[in-house]
């Protein structure tokens, strides 16, 4: 028999921030312990609301599958005595597995019995089951409360645990499971008995709790889209305002309040982020750059006593607008470049100097940047002067109350102070991307300088020692070596990874005269780097041994490393390269024998004479592909040293005793295979 399974966990107002991660655990952490053991069931599906998390498990068996197993005893020689009866090494066995002699069985000198056991029943497993499952559900941050063990994100006030109608009842350090969940804290019932599973739903629907978070989504979004038509308007919120939103609410009730004339002469973002970050308003636009004078928020609730709602919600953001007007204004009464030289006040780190040692080191490793690059000079100014301007934002009263801003605002100052507008968008995209799936830099002193901020930044903290472990990465460095990547790959720049790390680390040399292990930071840069490309690569689809073989090959220009691992990828995906790997794996072998790469051609024979003579047409024709970009072709001129290779072996005595031969023969080997493995490493491969 097969019913569905309910449990809620009640809660105090649970951070928005907390909520998805808890549901996942819940249902994973769930299902795994269900299959633990041994009951059957069809899905866990997990709902939440800021009061509740819950886990309903549909068609859940009431008690666990039975064991059939074979449990092996004493050897047979001790199992009988002189009289065939059982003795005690038998009769304590038997006892032990709950059995008679009838369930013995003798094989291999050995005894056997055959064990059943009945599955117990979910009223009993879930007495420790499922306590241990909420214990097991962790948070960022936990809390204690009412002098219990029991740590929660937020203290839990009520458990429901129910199986089709009956309750399956538990304790949780005091807190015993029931029947009996909450409504809304403040229009629905404190008290709601759930008499069935199938009517959980709809009993919180009835005292004002969307159970499901995908419906409060949906009424969120279409309920707001539906008030702002009605202004002639539409709304562009963020996926992540809108599960903030979803979560901080049971029963969602969109509505409209208007915004003073006066503020919409404030550039967007100073309008919409008290809006959107602050106060969880969603803004009204009238097209992709104009704001219209309304604002929708979402109440926890019904609408009754609206107009007082949105009279107070007017209010407060009211009074955020007029501080950034206040500011905006003030601000802009003093020039960036008249700020930039005051940067010296900020502290960028304790052991790294300060923002104007920063801006510094900007301007030259963007100008270095710039002339690897060969870009024209006009750019290499541009993003100069947007080094020098890049922080100085950061001084001014709306970044300071909106830090958010930043980039933004100095972006907006950077042209009410005359600057060039790629100045000023290269100030802003500095900062690009933000977070995962945002956009990268436009411009090219924009992709110029973010590089440059995010290399100055890695390089500074790991010549420190702040170096991301595990979890942490406190100054989001794995963020900032992703941007350098997908920057350089957007715009298939010719970048070499050894340079880049060597550029930004001089400059803390040369420029802040700052003492480190240079060489041990610039291999842990590198490292760090690589690391980031393996998971890049690997969310390609691109195989773990061809990323090993790839990043092997002595190649450490970013661009060319995504490129040859997809051509690769690809390549080893269309036909069966056994040959290319087994051969060139066997000369690799042998050339790790070599002291150096040198050899004389007059010692050679006849089949060193071929090999060496295919190796250089081969060469020579690889040479001209590589320079055109040709990957597979490449791929398949090497195959044509195989049979040269393979007939090699077949026919000379690489290790002879002669010392010289020996000597020359190895260094023919590792000339050819050092050249092999700055194309790929086939080594590395897994066949």
């Amino acid at each position: 028999m097969t019913k569905d399974y309910l449990l809620e966990i009640g809660v105090e107002e649970l951070p928005a921030r907390f909520v998805e991660m808890a549901m996942s655990q819940l249902k994973d952490k769930f299902a795994k312990l269900l299959e633990e053991n041994r009951l059957e069931f069809e899905d866990v599906v997990v709902y939440a609301t800021p009061r509740r998390l819950s886990a309903v498990v549909k068609n859940l068996s009431e008690f666990q599958a039975d064991i059939k197993t074979v449990v092996k005893g004493p050897s047979a020689k001790i199992a009988y005595d002189e009289n065939n009866n059982p003795s005690k090494a038998l009769l304590g066995f038997m006892k032990s597995q709950g059995v008679d002699e009838s369930n013995v069985t003798i094989k291999d000198d050995y005894v056997y019995v055959n064990v059943e056991k009945a599955g117990d029943s979910i009223e009993n497993i879930f007495k420790e089951l499922v306590p241990t499952l909420i214990k097991s559900i962790n948070f960022p941050k936990n809390m204690r409360w009412g002098g219990r063990n029991l740590k929660f994100a937020r203290p839990i006030r009520w458990i429901v645990s129910i199986y089709g109608t009956e309750v399956v009842e538990f304790d949780l350090e005091g807190l015993i499971a029931s029947n009996v969940t909450r409504g809304h804290r403040f229009l629905g019932s404190s008290k709601i008995v759930i008499d069935d599973v199938s009517n959980y739903e709809k009993l919180l629907k009835d005292n004002y709790v969307i159970l499901n978070q995908n419906d409060r989504l949906e009424t969120i979004k279409y309920e707001s889209e539906k008030l702002a038509r009605e202004v002639g308007g539409e709304i562009r919120p963020s996926e992540d305002l809108l599960t903030e939103l979803t979560y901080i609410v049971e029963y969602p009730t969109p509505i409209m309040g208007r915004i003073k004339e006066e503020y919409l002469s404030l550039p967007n973002d100073v309008i919409t982020t008290p809006m959107r970050e602050h106060l969880r308003f969603i803004p009204v636009y009238k097209n992709k750059e104009q704001l219209l004078p309304y604002f929708i928020t979402i109440r926890n609730g019904d609408e009754q006593y609206k107009d007082i709602v949105v009279s107070g919600n007017e209010k407060v953001l009211g009074a955020r607008l007029e501080d950034a007007k206040f500011f905006y204004n003030d601000d802009l009464t003093t020039p960036l470049d008249e700020l930039a030289p005051k940067l010296d006040g900020i502290i960028f780190h304790d052991k790294l100097g300060n923002l104007s040692q920063k801006t510094n080191r900007l301007e030259k490793l963007s100008e270095t940047l710039g002339s690897n690059l060969d870009v024209a000079q006009e750019t290499i100014d541009t993003v100069k002067r947007a080094a020098y301007l890049s922080k100085a934002d950061l001084l001014t009263k709306v970044v300071n109350e909106f830090t958010e801003l930043q980039g933004k605002m100095g972006m907006i100052y950077a042209k009410k102070s005359g600057e060039d507008e790629l100045v000023a968008k290269a100030i802003f995209e500095q900062y690009l991307p933000r977070f995962s799936g945002d956009d990268l830099p436009e411009t090219t002193a924009g992709s110029i300088l973010s590089i440059a901020d995010k290399m100055d930044t890695i390089a500074g903290l790991f010549s420190i020692g702040i170096i991301p472990t595990g979890s942490q990465d406190q100054f989001a460095q794995r963020r900032a070596a992703l941007g350098v990547i997908n920057i350089i790959l957007k715009n298939q720049w010719d970048v070499s990874l050894n340079t880049l790390v060597e550029d930004s680390l001089y400059n803390y040399i040369n420029e802040d005269n700052l003492v480190f292990d240079y060489d041990e930071s610039k291999s842990k840069i590198k490292e760090f780097f690589l690391s980031r490309i393996r998971v890049i690569l690997a969310d390609q689809k691109v195989r773990y041994d061809i990323i090993d073989a790839t990043i092997s090959s002595n190649n450490d220009n970013i661009r060319d490393i995504f490129l040859k691992a997809n051509s690769l990828n690809e390549w080893f995906a269309e036909g069966d390269r056994k040959d290319y790997v087994e051969t060139f794996t066997r000369i690799k072998n042998m050339a790790v024998k070599a002291e150096n790469n040198e050899f004389t051609e007059s010692l050679f024979n006849e089949y060193e004479t071929n090999l060496y003579g295919a190796f250089v047409e081969v060469k020579d024709s690889i040479d001209e592909l590589r320079a055109n970009e040709i990957g597979n072709e490449v791929l398949e001129e090497l195959g044509r040293l195989i049979s040269p290779i393979n007939d090699y072996f077949d026919n000379v005595m690489v290790l002879v005793d002669e010392e010289e031969l020996k000597a020359n023969r190895l260094g023919l080997l590792k000339t050819i295979d050092d050249y092999i493995v700055n194309i790929i490493d086939f080594s590395k491969i897994i066949l």
